[in-house]
């Protein structure tokens, strides 16, 4: 229903510190609020049901047993019929051992608690004097309340009486008990799981199964969401009061952010807020959400905020199936009980934020650092191979283009970077039919820009021999006419290479190659490729990169022409001196493609996963209806144009995705696309 995403949120409550039953009036409206929100999944903070900073007051039985009945005879009813998953904090005595607990609540019951393992008791924080670790401590609590379906079975009342309330407003409650009920068939005694070897089974979705830790047991050397991830939790939840202190939350950011990323899981972190005792320490409310690695949700500090995010299940699963490292070790000590939840998928608004150039970060200074990053690896990897030959001498061919300018770029930071003469780099140019005044031109300058040897040969002559000796009519402009220029362009290249005693460099981008967008043995060929792992809508930022760092005004002023123009191979005649074939009206936008290429490859989604995120992220830009267009094209490219993939020259990967047949990407030439694209016609 949901795409394989679930809504998750991190509440905290505004509470009263030993005032039980006012609180849980509270995290219940906060339950109805997220749920209204189409939330599924809610985690309060650690002890919130009485306070974290009750202090002393845990050993006070009254309060004890009022932190019970609030959760017994406030929230636990109050779920009823909710398709919500509620978890919360409490103390609670098992065994004559008091725990700090997270109790989880579904559709009027009970279904564990789950306590504590690591008790710090160190600088500010107290708790061994109260509280004792749940580490292998495993059994079954019992608890009463009401049974509001009336079942059958005869049942006992145990020490937990259920009491009449209301729900109202600010301190408006009922906190009469009902000392006249007796009748015993309307009282459930359960025993409730107790332990930290307990997953919660969502049967009704695909890869949910959370599990819970407590505050500290975050802070530790070895957490146990690790070993809960292992055993198939997808999802962690974490009740926490961590007191705020200078540059807390930088360090608390990147551990939850890190230890998602670690366990290949979502991390709800609720953290204890407004209404904790000040004595001594001050909560923010810092509630976090975090993704594999990502914060899809941060709370604005002393605030008290709920914070939301939609989680996507699927990337979870298919990464952790992806990563042969990620061991599940269903059998690890403790050994763990699987409780299944019977939620039920409800429809929701959804609100993340699905961005339509995932290759390309939105934040200018993590943009920067970026193509940086990116322009260093093209750089030493063409480096390297320039050492291991012994090469002094390089070929590139120059059309004025988006892609021939940065491997031009390139070459250069490599030449420079091995104290070569830039002399050394034979920029070709290659006029033929389709070659206009505005990229020809911006060829030239950037080549003396950039003090390379400029060299040209123009085709039109031979491309013409060329197709009179094979009998094909110089007037039909189909693919034989366009790809006799690309492979007469690459001959020469190949030849003059030979005569320089050099190397090819190719210019072909990762976006063309997804798409088959090159000719076989023409631009598709070369002896080292650095864009080979860079996607069209990052070759344009890199060039942009060169233009806003560069000192040289003519070579900035000449690229940013170049980002100004048009997309095209250029191989049919120009008309006016224009450019007369655009590739992205002909095999479709790269952004949509870059889109696509990034869910396909690097999450595996299914075509209607796929197409739902590009709905998401283009509303308003496209229309469902050229989505999924440009959809379909891209499976029929993608399959169809493997053979090109299988035989790629050398290039280096610069990021998460790849098309090389060496590394990423092992694919058969012959794969049928039939199937995925039933899926899009559904």
């Amino acid at each position: 229903m949901n795409n394989g995403f679930i809504k998750a949120a991190a509440a905290t409550p505004k509470i009263k510190v030993g005032d039980c039953a006012y609180n849980a009036e509270k995290i219940c409206k906060l339950i109805d609020t997220v749920y209204q929100n189409g939330t599924q999944l809610v985690v309060f903070p650690e002890l919130c049901i009485t306070g974290y900073t009750a202090s002393d007051l845990f050993w006070q039985k009254s309060m004890l047993e009022k932190a019970m009945d609030a959760l017994l005879k406030i929230i636990v009813p109050f779920s009823e019929e909710k398709e919500i998953v509620s978890i919360v904090g409490l103390p609670m005595i098992y065994q004559d051992k008091l725990y700090n607990v997270a109790a989880v609540v579904y559709d009027g019951e009970v279904m564990g608690f789950v306590p504590k393992s690591h008790i710090p008791n160190y600088s500010e924080f107290y708790e061994a004097r109260h509280f004792s670790s749940g580490e292998g401590v495993e059994g079954y609590k019992d608890i009463c309340y009401f049974d509001t379906e009336e079942e059958d079975e005869p049942v006992v009342a145990g020490s937990y009486i259920i009491k009449n309330f209301k729900l109202g407003s600010g301190d408006e409650y009922d906190d009469e008990y009902d000392d006249e009920y007796d009748d015993e068939t309307d009282i459930v005694q359960e025993s409730v799981p107790f332990g930290t070897n307990l997953l919660f089974k969502c049967s009704n979705f695909d890869n949910f199964t959370f599990a819970i830790e407590i505050c500290e047991d975050l802070w530790v050397a070895n957490p146990p969401s690790t070993r809960h991830a292992l055993s198939g939790a997808t999802v962690i939840a974490n009740l926490s009061a961590s007191d705020e202190t200078i540059g807390k939350d930088d360090y608390r950011r990147n551990l939850v952010a890190g230890q998602s990323a670690r366990t290949v899981s979502a991390y709800i972190y609720a953290d204890a807020g407004e209404g904790e005792s000040s004595t001594d320490l001050v909560f923010a409310a810092h509630n976090i959400i975090a993704e594999n690695g990502a914060i899809l949700a941060e709370a604005e500090k002393f605030t008290n905020e709920t914070v939301y995010a939609d989680i996507d299940l699927d990337k979870l699963s298919m990464e952790r199936a992806r990563m042969t490292t990620f061991i599940p070790a269903k059998n690890v000590s403790p050994e763990y009980e699987e409780i299944e939840i019977d939620l039920e998928e409800r429809k929701f608004v959804f609100d993340r934020k699905i961005d339509k150039a995932p290759f390309v970060p939105s934040n200018e200074w993590e943009r920067e650092k970026r193509c940086e990053e990116i322009l260093s690896i093209q750089t030493m990897g063409l480096k390297k191979r320039l050492e291991h030959i012994a090469c002094k001498n390089v070929v590139v061919g120059i059309s004025g283009g988006l892609d021939s300018t940065l491997a031009l770029l390139v070459t250069v930071r490599a030449f420079d970077s091995l104290k070569l003469d830039r002399k050394g780099i034979i920029a070709v140019t290659m006029p033929g039919f389709g070659t206009t005044d505005r990229t020809y031109q911006n060829a030239l300058k950037m080549i003396e820009a950039l003090g390379c040897t400029r060299k040209e040969v123009n085709i039109a002559e031979a491309v013409e021999l060329h197709l009179k000796q094979i009998g094909h009519d110089m007037s039909r402009h189909d693919i034989t006419y366009e790809n006799a220029q690309a492979r007469q362009r690459t001959y020469l290249l190949m030849d003059l290479a030979n005569e320089h005693n050099g190397i090819v460099i190719g210019t072909g981008d990762m976006s063309e190659l997804a798409l088959g967008w090159a000719t076989y043995n023409g631009d598709h060929m070369s002896m080292y490729g650095v864009n080979s792992g860079v996607p069209k809508t990052l070759v344009r930022h890199l060039v942009k990169y060169f233009v806003d760092t560069t000192i040289e005004e003519e070579l900035a002023k000449v690229l940013q022409d170049v980002l100004d123009t048009p997309v095209s191979p250029e191989l049919l005649p120009s008309k006016d001196g224009n450019i007369s074939q655009k590739t992205e009206d002909l095999v479709g936008p790269y952004e949509l493609h870059d889109f696509f290429l990034y869910y396909v490859l690097r999450f595996g989604y299914a075509p209607k996963k796929v197409l739902f995120l590009a709905e998401e992220a283009f509303y308003g830009v496209y229309d469902n209806k050229t989505i999924l267009k440009w959809l379909k094209v891209f499976y029929k490219r993608f399959f169809a144009q493997q053979f090109k993939r299988s035989c790629l020259p050398d290039g280096p990967k610069v990021g998460t995705v790849a098309v090389s047949p060496r590394g990423d990407l092992r694919m058969p030439s012959d794969a049928c696309v039939r199937e995925w694209l039933e899926e899009l016609e559904e």
